[in-house]
């Protein structure tokens, strides 16, 4: 790893070292404890739970991980409530893992029902929404526009609203379910796509753009490009191009569901969108790995509509920027 921290090799050994101490403690110490010991188990019991937890991403998402906290700290409390509490001397220390569960437990809760059912926060990765988002934007996400679903397995419980042309969207990857993409919904179910000398058409018919003047790239040594503002629904948009880049890259399109459904040329590409699915592109439209490239995103993917970024450290200005 090249300019930064490897935090899965702490968070490693921080784990192993908070394990072989608790161990240690559980097997071979003899006597009482000593205020210190006391002290430095009070860091280890937490410090291992995070790692474990931390490691579990490796394997599955977020909200998953979540979950398996609240249920382990909350039957590690309920057992001793139920089984051993009763049955402890009259002034007994609670045990360390014990109190770390009682104090983990309702926090886990809060956090999972809160980013399972209202916002998600969520880091912009890339570039691929220039102008709109920087990288670097913490920003969040509502998990209600689109209907209340249940957490981990994803299914839609309650039907609130439709995913609509122009939304801003954070989505499992297709490719990857457990990497989360950001990009703009430009074609919902039926709606036939196109994006051919740089121009977006909806249906046979061009979606309105205003040139707008030009960015200025800081990523790309301060190169200014062409941006404008676009409609795909009922509000208009920041959008740019890079009039050196094709408008479709063919050697890197995949092979993706519903493939039949796109036609692909030097001139760039038309896609049907079929059922139940979406199409997303991003708003630096020329220089962003997106439908044209891994195919339509299932409903079932979706997680919500991006509305506000609430913190970017490099650029204190953006704070509390709306999304459109």
């Amino acid at each position: 790893m090249q300019g930064g921290l490897d935090w899965e090799l702490i968070a490693l050994v921080a784990g192993g070292a908070s394990a072989a101490l608790i161990g240690w403690d559980a097997a071979v110490r003899k006597g009482p404890r000593s205020d210190t010991l006391k002290g430095v188990l009070e860091i280890a019991w937490p410090v291992l739970f995070i790692a474990i937890m931390g490691m579990l991403l490796k394997f599955t998402d977020f909200s998953a991980v979540l979950l398996l906290a609240g249920v382990a700290t909350g039957v590690i409390w309920l057992v001793d409530a139920k089984a051993f509490a009763p049955r402890r001397a009259e002034g007994a220390a609670e045990p360390i893992v014990v109190d770390m569960a009682r104090a983990f437990f309702p926090v886990i809760v809060v956090v999972f029902l809160i980013r399972s059912f209202w916002v998600e926060p969520f880091k912009i990765p890339s570039g691929s929404m220039k102008p709109t988002l920087l990288v670097g934007d913490f920003i969040l996400v509502n998990k209600y526009t689109y209907g209340i679903r249940l957490p981990v397995v994803n299914r839609k419980v309650l039907e609130v609203g439709e995913v609509k042309r122009g939304d801003v969207v954070v989505f499992r990857y297709p490719v990857d379910p457990s990497v989360d993409y950001i990009k703009r919904v430009v074609g919902v179910p039926g709606d036939r796509v196109a994006y051919k000398g740089k121009m977006l058409s909806i249906n046979g018919t061009p979606v309105p753009v205003q040139a707008s003047g030009y960015y200025t790239d800081a990523e790309l040594n301060f190169v200014r490009l062409p941006a404008f503002t676009e409609k795909l629904g009922e509000k208009p948009h920041a959008m740019m191009i890079v009039p050196p880049e094709p408008v479709v890259n063919l050697s890197q399109v995949r092979q993706f569901p519903h493939r039949e459904n796109c036609e692909y040329n030097d001139d760039g590409f038309t896609c049907t969108v079929p059922p139940g699915h979406y199409f997303m592109m991003g708003d630096n439209r020329d220089q962003s790995a997106d439908s044209r490239y891994w195919g339509f995103v299932p409903d079932d993917h979706v997680k919500g509509r991006a509305f506000l970024v609430w913190m970017n450290f490099g650029d204190l200005k953006r704070i509390g920027n709306g999304i459109e």
